[in-house]
């Protein structure tokens, strides 16, 4: 018989979500392990733009949507946890920038639109000060400052597994991939893994997929007919420039779509100069055009909408990337994290970076439901790590932005 290891929760993916909930269950006394087949954040985590959503984007036309509902309090949630006074420490993550701001654009239609989003979402947001607007945008439409703000997902990501060493294991090394099956008794699942070292069967209370665009294959693997993985995809733009200024920006069209017309946040590469990462309604309507087609449409938006911002002698990129959801009618956008429960399988979803708390809350909310309280799994757990750490090559590598 192979050895066998006994835990309390088994997560698979190491993105923002499944890293989230790692903190949450360990301190709450579960015993836990993740297991990530790629890199840290090398998912969905990786390529977002970072922003913390208050919801006023999702509230656009002036009542609350359930979206705008269910994120309107993240980025308070969050900025304690940046602060070291929340749920968890994200002290060692750092602000890309403590605002974020809305430009209505130049015609009625925009400011229109963003008086009643502001009216919508309570609290936090206020016209921007002149100071803080960037000088090609000042006497062009109302800017209005946002309780958003953006972090830096790779010191995030950082940030999560930072204190979790003995936790968090890679499925491949150097070319190398453990595999996995689920077998299964009665309404129990075992996780056997088959390493470079020999087996493993590992006994879980609980397996949770965090895995993003990974969890259709995980549910398949675990004997799941639902639910069901819907991707939508989006056609990411980022110029580069030594002298390029720092922008948080949505910048909204004339019509009342929910979507931000383009969304720029600022970064920086590993020579530490200045990235423009551009999403919006160019990254989700982009994504027929080929590469040098969506440079073109986002070149000539930039002109348009920003022509004093001295944007000449640009490196363009494009990415390609899939939001992955739980399939929804009409493959509507879900409106909040969610969760999917077949007996000992949770399939869950954070659907955007800022609800990976709620996301953990619903999971944690589940296990108490279910009566699965921290610390009774039977066999040896985390103790042994020894048993871990021969089947597993050892911890992933963590992701960094594709413009690096």
């Amino acid at each position: 018989m192979p050895p066998s290891y006994s835990t309390d929760i088994v997560i698979f993916g190491g993105g923002a979500a499944g890293l989230w909930l790692l903190n949450r269950l360990s301190a709450a006394g579960y015993r836990t392990i993740l297991l990530e087949r790629g890199a840290l954040g090398g998912g969905q985590s990786i390529h977002a733009q970072g922003i913390i959503h208050g919801g006023l984007k999702y509230a656009l036309h002036g009542a609350f949507s359930g979206a705008s509902r269910a994120i309107a309090e993240m980025p308070a949630r969050w900025r304690e946890c940046i602060a070291g006074s929340g749920e968890i420490d994200l002290s060692a993550c750092k602000l890309s920038s403590p605002h974020f701001y809305l430009w209505s654009g130049e015609g009625l239609g925009g400011g229109m639109k963003a008086f009643l989003g502001s009216k919508a979402v309570a609290g936090g947001t206020e016209v921007a000060a002149e100071m803080e607007i960037p000088v090609f945008l000042r006497g062009r439409g109302v800017v209005y400052r946002l309780p958003d703000f953006v972090v830096d997902t790779h010191s995030l990501i950082r940030a999560l597994a930072q204190g979790h060493a003995g936790r968090i294991f890679t499925l491949g090394s150097d070319g190398t991939e453990n595999t996995l099956t689920f077998e299964r008794t009665g309404g129990h699942r075992e996780l056997q893994v088959q390493g470079a070292e020999g087996p493993l069967r590992i006994k879980a209370r609980r397996y949770v997929f965090c895995a993003g665009e990974g969890n259709q294959a995980l549910s398949a693997k675990a004997g799941l007919t639902t639910p069901r993985c819907q991707l939508r995809p989006l056609k990411m733009v980022s110029i580069s420039r030594a002298a390029l200024p720092e922008v948080f920006l949505h910048v909204l069209g004339a019509g009342l779509g929910a979507t931000p017309r383009l969304t720029i946040t600022s970064h920086r590469d590993t020579n530490n100069n200045p990235v423009w990462y551009l999403g919006g309604d160019l990254a989700e309507t982009g994504v027929e055009r080929t590469d040098a087609r969506q440079i073109d449409v986002a070149r000539a938006m930039l002109a348009e909408l920003l022509p004093d911002a001295g944007l000449d002698e640009l490196e363009w990129r494009c990415l390609d990337i899939n939001r992955a959801e739980p399939e929804s009618p009409g493959g509507r956008r879900p409106d909040n994290a969610s969760l999917c429960t077949e007996q000992d399988v949770i399939v869950a979803w954070p659907v955007k970076l800022a609800l990976a708390p709620v996301l953990a809350d619903q999971v944690m909310h589940k296990l108490r439901e279910d009566g699965i309280e921290p610390g009774n799994a039977d066999g040896p757990g985390n103790a042994d790590s020894g048993l871990l750490a021969g089947i597993f090559p050892g911890s992933p590598a963590f992701a960094r932005p594709f413009w690096n």
